[in-house]
């Protein structure tokens, strides 16, 4: 199948005969004049009477899609390459996205402990914790003393701007965003070197890169949407890998080389990692399918009609609120069991690592066994450890609570957007992820918080552990509810 790049052109014709979402009406899509120039076999209009997406499933509709139906005709599975050599390449630049984003605000404890050690020593830890807030979200505000809990806050920086990203993704302005944040990231990369004062800190490494991070993850996302749909859940394992490589070697190199050729050229190091990688995503990442005016601005909230979608989006809320809980906090617990500082700093290492297989097994299994019958187990068992976390007397068993764990919530986090590309068609899949990445943000704002506050309430993590463990079971259940929805009964593939 041919590919045709499609770059930032708007939208201006009122017909539509290609893809539609199928959470708004078919009256409500304007197709691009850019679709003109998009050879036949590239779009869609084929008549989907099985139900392709779970919504219709659960309705049951088959009717003619242009007998006016809300839901409007469908993107078919034949229409997607799942495969080949540009498709491929589109999910390694995605990956390597990943890598760029999540991989490098995870390392964001060993710049904290630099900073309050050296250049920044004279602000309190939670003054230094708002740099990394900024990027995701601010425990060390509820637990002073702890330097390392940051990694969870820069999901929210990262998730909220793609609300706006996913809307400009769909109307076709998906080059120039993508490329103007991955100049902003290297660019405030490079100038981290050269910060000696609080405010250019912040600025730098907390406004700056946690934008420009979103905007480069959110539409790799939307992008797997184009290429893949048999093989979806693959692709976005393969995807979510980059994360996991880069939160492993950046905070270890970072850690190394510190010492050995100081801060700024660490930083420069860094910078050039990010050059590379971002170089590659630019060169490899591209959409497939014509751009498509979804009426109702940035946030549709006729999707929300939809029972399966609006709880999903619930679940991703209530998940967040404690899946990260652990990791955040690990490496306190490994200290108050009295492990080597230089083996409590790897124990995140340890998680990213074992999410690294998790991802991969994900990725591996999810298309034949559904997706949701991969979440659900895995992350209840991740639930399930959290409750388990704090009743470690060893560093041993910690260490094995840990991989476990990263293992755990990586499969779920590498599948997070699926079920959603699945809840519609392709017309506005980026501004539905980008609806579900805003809810999942406000758990990633708040679930931090309120363990720190609980921590410093009890002065320990068993409550800890209760209330985050709990978070994630009820994050359980309703998937379970989505997954009863889509099948109509308790058992098949989704």
């Amino acid at each position: 199948m041919p590919s045709t790049e499609i770059t930032d052109e708007k939208p201006t014709s009122p017909s539509i005969s290609e893809t539609s979402c199928s959470v708004i009406k078919q009256s409500d899509i304007e197709t691009s004049d850019v679709a003109e120039k998009v050879p036949k076999n590239q779009t869609s209009s084929h008549n989907v009477s099985n139900g392709d997406t779970a919504i219709d499933e659960i309705r049951g509709r088959k009717e003619d899609p242009s007998s006016g139906d809300e839901n409007g005709p469908l993107t078919s599975e034949d229409d997607f390459p799942d495969g080949g050599l540009q498709a491929w390449l589109v999910v390694f630049g995605a990956m390597c996205s990943c890598f760029a984003t999540f991989g490098y605000v995870n390392s964001w404890g060993i710049f904290q402990a630099y900073y309050q050690e050296t250049i920044l020593e004279d602000y309190s830890p939670s003054a230094i914790a708002w740099i990394g807030s900024i990027q995701v979200r601010s425990i060390s505000l509820y637990l002073k003393t702890d330097v390392h809990n940051l990694r969870p806050i820069q999901y929210a920086m990262i998730f909220l701007p793609g609300l706006f990203v996913g809307r400009l993704f769909d109307i076709g302005y998906f080059r120039s965003v993508f490329l103007s944040c991955s100049v902003a990231l290297v660019v405030a990369t490079f100038l981290i070197a050269q910060c000696t004062q609080y405010w250019q800190f912040l600025l730098c490494q907390g406004f700056v890169v946690g934008l420009a991070s979103g905007g480069i993850f959110g539409p790799s996302g939307a992008i797997i949407a184009h290429w893949f749909k048999k093989k979806r859940g693959r692709a976005l394992g393969f995807r979510a890998m980059g994360s996991s490589i880069g939160g492993t070697v950046i905070p270890i190199a970072a850690k190394n080389l510190i010492p050995r050729i100081g801060f700024p050229w660490t930083v420069r190091i860094i910078g050039f990692i990010l050059l590379l990688v971002v170089g590659i995503c630019n060169l490899t990442i591209r959409r497939r399918l014509p751009p498509v005016n979804v009426k109702g601005g940035l946030f549709n909230l006729s999707a929300f009609r939809d029972a399966p979608f609006t709880i999903y989006c619930a679940s991703s809320f209530f998940i967040f609120l404690g899946l990260y809980t652990v990791l955040t906090y690990v490496n306190v617990s490994a200290t108050q069991l009295e492990s080597l500082p230089e083996l409590a700093f790897y124990f995140v290492a340890f998680a990213n690592a074992s999410s690294l297989f998790g991802r991969w097994m994900s990725a591996l299994l999810a298309d034949k066994t559904g997706h949701l019958n991969i979440m659900i187990p895995f992350t209840l068992f991740a639930g399930v450890l959290t409750y388990a976390w704090p009743f470690t007397h060893s560093t041993a068993s910690l260490i094995v609570v840990t991989v476990i764990y990263g293992f755990c919530s990586g499969t779920y986090i590498s599948l997070l957007s699926a079920p959603i590309m699945n809840l519609g068609g392709e017309g506005d899949v980026g501004r539905r992820i980008g609806m579900f990445m805003t809810i999942t943000a406000l758990g990633a704002i708040a679930g931090p918080p309120i363990s720190g506050a609980i921590n410093a309430a009890t002065n320990g993590f068993k409550a800890v552990g209760l209330y985050a463990g709990s978070a994630v079971v009820v994050g359980i259940i309703c998937l379970v509810i989505v997954r009863h929805l889509v099948l109509g009964k308790w058992t098949g593939r989704v």
